[in-house]
């Protein structure tokens, strides 16, 4: 077995997540603190730097002595990390068991996953209250530099907002998008970063699906239909039409059922991020559409499975605005995972049987909330901001409901060379100025 690295691991390069709080808040409330997403989004880095000891479930023999005796896993100083976890989930009973008898410690383990586990294989018990879970995504462009994150998401819940002036032009969108948040892919051209990316696609597909029993080809076609299909509440009956197009697939060889399952194998491995529909107090859900509407956990996927780079999203604007909403959810999760009071789903989306709709909703646990539209440029602006002040005005028209007045009404656009407030309070706010 790996001998656990003696301190520091913290990477030396490491650079700050906003994750990291989250992280060392969790250790001060739980035993252990779980940190799953994506691959290659950081999570080992971001687990190494608050960390003194690690083991590699997937490297040289851990996973044979793993299976054979999970307690091994957890041997080293701690807090000890044990990376890729799911690999032998029998691992996190052992740590559930001993975050159990020792009660008063917390912060012992942190356990990182870029997978769920098999279902025959989950834990037999889910951890509540003794391991505490957070979701990581890809980097925001605060993370990457390219934001300058001076309006705050927490500090608009406060009612606190000063016009900033954003640095980020059509081109710096446009490559943000097709290289991504990958940490890997920073310091990379966009070319070279589109490369890593279909890496990403392929060992996902070749290795991850097929360790999973499933068939690459069927999850290749669904992976494609979802880029084209990305941000929309799409059935599963839609999207197997259009994984065969005009070829004739019967339902016992690709049914509603199988899709549904691949849909599930995706969002455990953290591919794709459903994004649930919001429900406000004030209406009644029957009236609402709340199928998830699917984005990728990176819109450089989606980029990378429409072989589109900066320069043909440049000629087809309107892919580009599907791709720059899910760089903004990508990002919103981030922000709002890390506000305090934020509830059970970061980011929801509105719409309703008259056509109403809201991009993205973001409600704390108190049932404070702020609804943002997305546009790829700042011409697009009035359109948004009447949109918003419908939905303000509708579900402010009881004076009996339950829903509060929203705190923020905002839109998010991509082409904006500054932060401002409308004259209708409607606020506009570039993608590169918005921050945690």
């Amino acid at each position: 077995m790996d001998v656990p690295t003696p301190k520091p691991i913290r990477p030396p390069h490491y650079r700050p997540r906003i994750v990291d709080k989250q992280v060392e808040r969790y250790q001060r409330i739980f035993g252990a603190v779980e940190i799953a997403g994506t691959k290659w989004c950081g999570k080992t880095w971001t687990a190494r730097a608050h960390g003194s000891s690690i083991t590699y479930v997937d490297r040289s023999n851990n996973l044979a002595l793993a299976k054979a005796d999970p307690s091994l896993m957890l041997l080293g100083d701690r807090p000890h990390i044990i990376d890729e976890w799911q690999l032998a989930p029998a691992i996190w009973d052992e740590v559930r068991h001993s975050v159990d008898d020792n009660p008063d410690d917390k912060g012992q383990w942190l356990l990182t996953e870029s997978s769920t586990p098999l279902r025959d294989e989950t834990p037999h018990h889910s951890g509540a209250g003794r391991i505490g879970r957070i979701r990581m995504h890809p980097m925001t462009l605060t993370e990457s530099g390219l934001s300058s994150g001076k309006v705050s998401l927490a500090a608009l819940f406060s009612h606190k907002f000063a016009p900033a002036a954003s640095n980020v032009d059509p081109h710096t969108l446009l490559d943000a998008v097709c290289r991504g948040g990958w940490p890997k892919a920073q310091n990379l051209s966009v070319t070279d970063a589109q490369i890593l990316i279909r890496e990403y696609i392929r060992l996902t597909l070749t290795e991850s699906v097929a360790r999973l029993g499933k068939d690459p080809d069927t999850a290749r076609r669904l992976l494609d239909s979802l880029a084209r299909n990305i941000s929309q509440p799409v059935t599963y009956k839609t999207l197997r039409k259009d994984m065969y197009g005009s070829e004739e697939v019967p339902d016992d060889f690709v049914s509603d059922r199988t899709v549904s399952e691949y849909v599930s194998m995706f969002t455990d491995m953290f591919v794709i991020a459903p994004v649930k529909g919001w429900v406000p107090p004030a209406r009644d859900p029957k009236r609402l559409q709340t199928k998830p509407r699917r984005y990728f956990a990176d819109p450089s996927i989606a980029a990378a499975l429409l072989g589109m780079n900066p320069a043909a999203l440049l000629n087809d604007w309107q892919t580009f605005g599907f791709l720059f909403e899910n760089m903004c959810v990508r990002d919103l999760l981030v922000y709002a995972s890390s506000l305090p009071d934020i509830g059970m789903e970061p980011v929801r989306y509105y719409h309703d049987d008259s056509g109403l709709e809201c991009d993205i909703i973001i409600e704390l646990a108190d049932g404070r909330w702020g609804g943002i539209e997305v546009k790829s440029s700042h011409d697009k602006a009035e359109e948004a901001a009447g949109n918003l002040l419908r939905l303000r005005n509708k579900l402010m028209r009881n004076p009996g409901a339950r829903t509060k007045e929203p705190e923020f009404l905002a839109v998010l656009v991509g082409i904006g060379d500054f932060a401002y407030r409308r004259e209708d309070g409607v606020l506009v706010i570039p993608l590169g100025t918005l921050g945690a």
